[in-house]
């Protein structure tokens, strides 16, 4: 992967562990972007993420919203992501967040196999990505992201590697979006020197964009009340508000069940009138046999109003 640029956007992460944090401080040290704990497992929210989320953006400091994976199981990817966005909500919603949701996987407590470890991570970003309409982020480190597949790889990659040296590629990433470079205590310095960032007791985890601060708010940028410009579009998933009416067309046969979100050509249109035609026919005949006659007055009528 590549190495560091001193021109990058530098941010920080925290969670409740951090204890109070004067932002401001933060901003006028030049930190430009912070990742916050927002959840944990399917139940535990961090009570400091709605005043840490508050507060940095009023001192102007670019925020997103991370959660902690537990879960051993698809099912209980699901579960968390709901917990997720939960949290995000009682912190004003997707909508006030600068960044993309991050899934944080980075342990295998459970002793699972490297497709498990996969599908749960599928699971869960499919989840929160249907539930914000936003395409999230995976943070994971350098030794744990070769558990993934490259079917996780169109999710950006913020890579955990306390060193000078630049991370590994791995079956699913060549490149990060973000470097978490430090723990506080450990791997790279600020460009600045050092590793201790003013308002923050203690050492936080130092990171870096792979771009400059204004490049970080074009990529992730949205408008008001269009969360779902931060990130394109993924066709292979339904829409929550199509859900109901994408089944039945697939129940009915009228779609084969891949990308949904897809635009329609105009040859897989006149596929799906072609079907119905043919069903309204068979409707209105009440048998196979009285389709011929009635596919040729149709057929008349068609050619009488072109």
């Amino acid at each position: 992967m590549q190495a560091r640029n001193s021109n990058n956007a530098q941010g920080i992460d925290i969670s409740h562990h951090n204890g109070v944090v004067d932002w401001m401080k933060v901003k006028g040290d030049g930190i430009r972007f912070a990742f916050l704990k927002a959840s944990e497992g399917s139940t535990y929210k961090d009570s400091t993420f709605p005043g840490h989320v508050k507060a940095a953006r009023a001192a102007g400091v670019l925020v997103g919203p991370y959660h902690f994976v537990n879960a051993a199981s698809e099912a209980a990817a699901k579960v968390e992501a709901a917990n997720f966005y939960a949290a995000i909500q009682s912190a004003g919603g997707i909508a006030v967040m600068d960044l993309p949701p991050v899934m944080d996987y980075e342990d295998n407590k459970s002793g699972l196999s490297k497709a498990q470890i996969s599908a749960v991570a599928a699971a869960f970003l499919a989840e929160i990505e249907r539930l914000t309409g936003i395409r999230p982020i995976v943070y994971t480190g350098n030794s744990f992201a070769a558990n993934f597949t490259e079917a996780i790889s169109k999710y950006p990659l913020w890579v955990a590697r306390y060193s000078t040296q630049p991370p590994t590629d791995v079956a699913a990433w060549s490149r990060w979006d973000f470097w978490q470079y430090s723990d506080g205590q450990s791997g790279g310095y600020r460009p600045v020197g050092g590793r201790a960032v003013a308002g923050v007791s203690g050492l936080p985890d130092l990171n870096e964009y792979a771009g400059t601060v204004e490049e970080l708010k074009v990529k992730f940028s949205k408008s008001k009340g269009d969360v779902g410009s931060v990130a394109e579009r993924d066709i292979e998933q339904v829409s929550k508000w199509a859900e109901t009416a994408w089944k039945e067309m697939q129940d009915n046969g009228y779609f084969d069940g891949t990308r949904p979100g897809a635009g329609i050509t105009r040859e897989e249109a006149a596929m799906v009138f072609s079907r119905m035609r043919t069903n309204f026919l068979t409707l209105i005949a009440g048998n196979k046999e009285a389709i011929a006659a009635l596919e040729q007055r149709m057929t008349a009528i068609e050619k009488e109003v072109k």
